[in-house]
């Protein structure tokens, strides 16, 4: 039996309807370096907390890795939408997460990795013209982004589906606390 939690919650921000914009990399970048670190991993004991966004499927998950915690890291993942509004990043916060970003779009790549970028972006038919749109709304990223964005994230608040994995009692806790809330399934 595990003594710690996977903790998982997404929903589709496009069903919220969410147009994309590259803000989005740098919002997920402040929140996965500050806030999620902070409550999550710091304060809550987790090996890793996490959030990304698929611009394909429209898809904002959160997870957490080796949790102690369940109730209280959804709680977190829940309040995320307040914390931008009320703490949008300060200009040294914003240019660390847009230079964060920016790596994350344009990372360092040996040949094998370039070959399957190229491959992907092929498949998916991305533009040169697209990736520099994506470059220059990530450059172009100011704090309204981040407050108007909070309002995606309590689209996740409360219409996100929920998976966690863990030990049979922290999840009978979990219903304890919210009944029937979770469905567990025992798969070993």
């Amino acid at each position: 039996p595990a003594q710690v939690n996977f903790v998982g919650k997404a929903a589709s921000l496009y069903d919220a309807g969410y147009q994309y914009h590259g803000s989005a990399v740098v919002i997920q970048k402040y929140l996965r370096t500050g806030w999620l670190w902070n409550k999550i991993r710091v304060q809550g004991g987790a090996y890793g907390a996490f959030c990304s966004f698929s611009k394909r499927s429209g898809i904002w998950g959160y997870t957490s890795y080796r949790d102690p915690n369940l109730l209280d890291t959804l709680r977190n993942y829940d309040e995320s939408g307040a914390y931008l509004r009320e703490n949008p990043p300060n200009n040294d916060e914003l240019v660390k997460s847009i230079i964060g970003a920016m790596g994350d779009i344009d990372p360092y790549q040996l040949p094998d990795e370039k070959g399957y970028t190229s491959l992907v972006r092929y498949l998916f038919k991305e533009s040169d013209a697209e990736l520099q749109q994506l470059r220059d709304e990530v450059l172009a990223t100011g704090p309204e982004h981040f407050r108007k964005f909070a309002d995606m994230l309590d689209h996740v608040r409360d219409n996100g589906l929920v998976v966690v994995a863990g030990s049979e009692a922290a999840l009978r806790k979990a219903n304890s606390e919210r009944p029937d809330w979770l469905k567990i399934t025992k798969i070993m």
